[in-house]
């Protein structure tokens, strides 16, 4: 079923001139279809984009069949005076309703896998991460020995405060920072979402996931839980600048025996420092 649905969206994509989604990081398989999901609920998306891949093609297909219909049935022949239609109600009717139905049901229908997928509480054991975005990278900080995140302010980003941490906040005494994101496999992630400069992105294709970070705001209602341990890319797909290109940051999946051995070792470095 699988192939036969890659197969259809090659087709529509290539007919309708749409562009093939691309990964953050380069692939060398699966080219022509989305990289393979790894978090829970992510099939919801897949189902809503097979939806419209599917319907795509079908209405392109039939419009197609009309055209040349229409091209053969109603060429210039001799002898034969053309003839001028000034349209039909009813038939404008049926294709201002049905596309406008279609579009609703779309509209509804994506809305509520949102809510599905962000509006939940966040889960009593998941991990919080603060990833900040600036020109040109991430900077990521995990809670320390306490597991809580120190808070952080964006009026109070400066070159020395890269997480905008209020100073008198105990909780982020023992904080710790990464150049990667590095999460348990089957575990809630639970990520604050900032930006110091401009608009930039956390896009990550296998999580389904995209979502702006925008100056001045924190985004809190970022969560999901990945199904297989893998080593993909976080990227910013929004055009932030020179340096756009290679803004990007490794994401490392692992088993949760391996992910606290990081961790304790984190927490052992930051608390030597202090």
């Amino acid at each position: 079923m699988h192939s036969l649905l890659r197969f259809l969206f090659v087709v529509s994509a290539i007919l309708t001139g749409s562009v093939l989604p691309a990964s953050a990081e380069e692939r060398t398989s699966n080219l022509y279809w989305a990289p393979p999901n790894n978090t829970i609920g992510g099939e919801k998306i897949d189902m809503l984009l097979n939806f419209i891949f599917i319907l795509t093609l079908i209405v392109f297909v039939l419009t197609q069949v009309v055209y040349v219909i229409y091209l053969i049935r109603y060429r210039r022949r001799a002898g034969q005076k053309a003839h001028y239609s000034h349209g039909n109600n009813t038939l404008e009717f049926w294709w201002t309703i049905i596309p406008t139905a279609i579009f609703l049901l779309l509209a509804v229908w994506s809305n509520r896998i949102w809510d599905e997928l962000t509006a939940s509480p966040v889960a009593p054991d998941a991990i919080t991460v603060d990833i900040v975005g600036y020109q040109f990278g991430w900077d990521i900080r995990y809670g320390g020995a306490d597991g809580k995140l120190g808070e952080g302010d964006v009026t109070k980003f400066s070159v020395e405060n890269k997480f905008g941490v209020d100073p008198a906040d105990p909780a982020g005494k023992d904080d710790f920072t990464s150049t990667e994101l590095v999460i348990p496999v089957g575990k809630p992630i639970h990520v604050l979402l900032r930006s110091r400069d401009v608009i930039h992105s956390f896009y990550v294709p296998s999580f389904r996931l995209y979502q702006d970070a925008v100056p001045g705001r924190t985004i809190k209602w970022m969560q999901f839980t990945t199904i297989n341990t893998a080593n993909v890319e976080l990227a910013c797909s929004q055009l932030c600048g020179t340096g756009h290109y290679n803004m990007k940051a490794n994401i490392r999946i692992l088993p949760v025996a391996e992910y606290e051995k990081w961790f304790a070792g984190k927490v052992a470095a930051q608390k030597a420092l202090n």
